[in-house]
């Protein structure tokens, strides 16, 4: 027994109108729930179906913190498995991208399923020939996740077999998936370029608040994207503006742009910024990329997809998608004070080879460990997840812009500096945590 675990009134309260406990972000109990309850009744994402393009193919993930399998079964549908033999328990597959073949055969005793989880064989079957095994939870091979749903490719899964369904629980959020896919000439996306992991000492949801705190970049970036700005200045005239300095220096663009960018707040902790503008607004063009769109789409289609340059999309509970320049980063909870960021970029299938380049470039530049500006937010992190055992004062403030009944309304557009989204996000969190709580302490 604990604080925490069968009292989801004291787990809400911990969530108010304009403040978050700071137990939210360091408390060990909080976390195992948060892998529990959150995490099985939220729709997470799981991968990319190009990453498993034939049968048999397979990536090996985890969801919170249950090892999951994601597989291309035989007819051509994407499975999700969870990672673990129904023999002894062992795990199938290392973390990754493989191939299984026809079939998954465990490491330890050779049992063998099926790439739908049904079991196929087992060594010396002559031994399990009798009606105690075919009751026995063995017999129905691997476990399969609550649902799956492959949303143009994008690949999520809910682990509890009841909850919130797909379409319910993103509403019209899949908005910024379908606009970068449709940014395809061939309206399709690749992974491409690996990933980029990069290990934080805090908690996961600092870095989601992160994705739509638009009054810390101009402060916590001055001293590395400002620098660059300040160097590039200093060039002589007429030299030619390196692709770096240009995916660095809206970084430090001033308040007003972002005020002014605006927020946009989806039900369930989902949100973006950049509704009028963003930082990846003013790229320069890409040889031969408009005229491939327009091909494809049309002039007026082509200026429809290309003028929504959302900045950062929030998909609760752990990943933001950057549609304009193709990323998407997974924040993976590992403990309360430990997150493991993984950075994907895609390939516009179709589209000059060019733009994976500028892709590529800004993941590197913003999201690799040897990042200049990615540093600046993991000091931030790292001193908030230090000083917020501090047993001086006890409260998160998310009070910026706050506005009464706020809590009741759907799909808004506000102020860029507003904290709307973030207070959001953790009304999310609430709601989510104490779903399967609530039923199982009146159980």
């Amino acid at each position: 027994m604990g604080r925490y675990r069968d009292h989801p009134e004291t787990v809400t309260a911990l969530v108010r109108e304009a403040e978050v406990h700071k137990d939210c972000y360091i408390d060990d109990e909080l976390f195992a729930l948060e892998m529990e309850h959150l995490f099985a009744n939220c729709w997470v994402y799981v991968g990319h179906a190009s990453q498993v393009p034939q049968p048999g193919d397979y990536y090996a993930t985890t969801v919170g913190d249950q090892p999951v399998v994601m597989v291309r079964h035989t007819d051509g549908s994407v499975r999700v498995l969870h990672n673990r033999c129904a023999h002894k328990g062992v795990q199938l597959v290392c973390e990754g991208q493989g191939s299984t073949g026809k079939f998954f055969r465990c490491p330890y005793h050779a049992w063998t399923y099926r790439t739908d989880g049904s079991l196929l064989n087992v060594p010396l079957r002559e031994g399990y020939a009798h009606d105690q095994f075919q009751r026995c939870e063995a017999s129905k091979g691997l476990a399969a996740v609550g649902a799956v749903n492959v949303y143009r490719d994008f690949v999520f899964c809910r682990l509890n077999p009841q909850g919130i369904g797909f379409d319910d629980y993103f509403g019209d959020s899949l908005s910024t998936i379908d606009n970068m896919v449709d940014r395809s000439p061939a309206g399709r996306l690749e992974v491409a370029g690996g990933v980029l992991r990069y290990l934080h000492r805090c908690n996961w949801k600092m870095l989601v608040d992160n994705q739509t705190d638009t009054c810390h970049p101009m402060v916590a970036h001055q001293s590395s994207a400002g620098t660059a700005v300040r160097v590039w200045n200093e060039a002589p005239a007429g030299t030619p503006k390196p692709m770096a300095v240009e995916l660095f220096a809206p970084f430090v663009s001033p308040y007003e742009f972002f005020e002014k960018m605006g927020i946009r707040v989806w039900v369930n902790g989902h949100g973006h910024t950049g509704v009028a503008d963003s930082i990846h607004a003013a790229y320069s063009p890409i040889p031969g990329y408009h005229e491939a769109m327009v091909a494809a789409y049309g002039e007026e289609r082509t200026q429809q997809i290309l003028g929504e340059v959302r900045h950062n999309t929030v998909y609760w509970p752990n990943i933001m998608v950057k549609g304009p320049i193709q990323t998407l980063r997974l924040f993976k909870p590992l403990a309360a004070d430990r997150t493991l960021v993984e950075s994907w970029t895609f390939r516009l299938v179709g589209a000059p080879d060019l733009l994976l380049e500028r892709t590529l470039m800004y993941n590197r530049l913003i999201n690799a460990p040897t990042s200049v500006v990615g540093h600046d937010d993991l000091e931030m992190y790292e001193r908030a997840q230090r000083a917020l055992h501090s047993r001086g004062l006890d409260w998160v403030n998310v009070a910026r812009l706050w506005e009464p009944g706020e809590a009741a309304r759907r799909n808004v557009v506000v102020n860029g500096t507003n904290e709307w989204q973030m207070r959001a996000q953790m009304r999310a969190w609430a709601k989510f945590m104490t779903m399967s709580m609530t039923q199982g302490a009146t159980a």
